[in-house]
């Protein structure tokens, strides 16, 4: 009597075996035609780039852009610590008041435009729509020489720059916040309300934890757009970043070029660090809290999803995140 012996396949290559399964489901694999096209278009794209880098320094070399007598100025301490420097210190400054101010502006107005009282639903989407679709220029236009026109006030590039910044980055700050709310599957506040909360206590408990994880990229994102927004206070002679890298130094060293290439690694820094930080915050953000919602798009592609869920209260696996937790 024969007896036949059974080779369990070893665990390795089944994984690889399902592994490449899960690959195939996604795209078709790359046979050797499709590979070598793909390397060949790939060292055709490195060329061009390599291309335009080298035709953008030719240029600017031939235009004397790139003499030594134009650049010496940023090894100079005096130009980093009285004209640099301080338009750096003004651009954060002016971001983070304005920050400060537009996030509880568009956690307020956000919030107030999901009430179900109509005296309170009606003004706060007025406000939201009128200043997100005024051009952020032309708010900081109004500010600077309205104040002065019709109230008499005086007002600083610095209150200009601000007060439109608050109005039109908190305008969109408060979709995000809707739309985040409206993200979280309504099963959790039927939930929540079926087991006794009062409807602020939904709100507090229940939705905005959720509803802040989901949307903690697109807040983030939205306050990189208000730093880089600063900038637009050059219009009206606002002592910022971008002031001293076209104005202020151009004018006494003849160098616009450069300066403007400075002043672009330094805002490429700046942000850097801040996308850094919201990379930070997010991970630790879905790390502490348990969420439902999905997340939310950034800026004012922002859209107002009445995503269903299913019904789970608090305290019941998989159940929504509390204030406690």
């Amino acid at each position: 009597m024969s007896t036949t012996t059974l080779t369990a396949e070893p665990r390795p290559a089944r994984e690889r075996t399902r592994s490449a399964e899960r690959v195939s489901v996604l795209y078709d694999v790359p046979g050797p035609k499709a590979r070598l096209r793909n390397t060949v278009l790939t060292v055709l794209v490195v060329l061009v780039a390599l291309f335009a880098v080298y035709a953008m320094v030719a240029k600017l070399d031939e235009k004397k852009q790139l003499d030594a007598a134009l650049w010496t100025p940023f090894l100079r301490g005096d130009v980093w610590v009285n004209l640099i420097l301080p338009g750096l210190l003004n651009t954060l400054s002016a971001a983070l008041v304005a920050a400060v101010i537009a996030v509880p502006f568009g956690f307020v107005f956000g919030i107030a435009r999901l009430s179900e009282h109509s005296w309170i639903r009606v003004p706060a989407g007025a406000v939201v729509e009128f200043f997100r679709a005024i051009p952020l220029l032309m708010m900081i236009f109004a500010v600077m020489y309205g104040g002065s026109a019709v109230f008499g006030l005086t007002v600083t590039p610095f209150t200009a720059v601000v007060t439109g910044l608050v109005l039109y980055n908190g305008s969109v700050l408060a979709e995000i916040v809707r739309s985040g709310i409206q993200s979280v599957p309504r099963g959790q506040s039927e939930a929540a309300l079926a087991i006794g909360l009062r409807k602020g206590q939904v709100m507090r408990m229940i939705l905005l934890p959720q509803a802040v994880t989901a949307m903690m990229p697109a807040i983030v994102a939205q306050l990189v757009v208000l730093l880089k927004d600063t900038a637009l206070g050059f219009i009206v002679s606002f002592e910022d970043l971008l002031n001293a890298g076209a104005r202020v130094l151009p004018s006494n060293f003849n160098n616009i070029i450069p300066a403007v290439m400075v002043i672009a690694v330094v805002y490429i820094i700046i942000n850097l660090i801040v996308g850094a930080l919201a990379t930070w915050l997010e991970r630790r953000s879905r790390r502490s809290r348990r969420t439902a919602a999905r997340p939310v798009a950034p800026a004012d592609s922002v859209a107002a999803p009445g995503a269903p869920g299913g019904v789970t209260a608090p305290g019941m696996p998989g159940g929504a995140a509390t204030g406690d937790d």
